[in-house]
C-alpha cells in the first residue's frame, strides 16, 4: 500500500495558501507604500530645515529660493531623494519642499 497525499488534499492546501496570500499581499503593499511616504516626508522636512538655516545664515529675504549647491554640503551631506521614485522640488524658503509622488509633507 502506497502512502502519500491525495490530489484532493494537495488542492485544499494550495487553496488555503492562496487565500492567505490574498489576505496578506494587499496589507504588505499598503505598509510598503506608507513607509515610503513617511520616509519621503521626513526627507522633505530635512530640506525645509536646511533652507531655513541657509536663509538665516545668509540673511536671505522671505521668498528666496536656494539651489542644491547652496544647501549641499554646508547644510546637507547630500541631497535627499524620494524613496517612491519622485522628484523633489526645493522651493523658496517660505514654502515647503514638495515631492512629485507624495506632495508636500503634512
Amino acid at each position: 500500500m502506497r502512502r502519500g497525499f491525495t490530489l484532493v488534499e494537495i488542492m485544499i492546501v494550495i487553496l488555503i495558501i492562496g487565500m492567505l496570500l490574498a489576505i496578506a499581499v494587499p496589507g504588505w503593499v499598503k505598509m510598503r507604500t506608507t513607509s515610503q511616504e513617511k520616509a519621503c516626508w521626513e526627507n522633505l522636512r530635512v530640506i525645509d530645515d536646511a533652507k531655513q538655516q541657509w536663509a538665516m545664515d545668509k540673511g536671505q529675504a522671505t521668498g528666496t529660493t536656494p539651489t542644491e549647491a547652496d544647501l549641499v554640503p554646508a547644510y546637507l551631506k547630500k541631497m535627499p531623494t524620494c524613496s517612491g521614485g519622485g522628484t523633489i522640488t526645493i522651493g523658496s524658503n517660505d514654502q515647503k519642499a514638495t515631492d512629485s509622488v507624495f506632495g508636500p509633507s503634512p
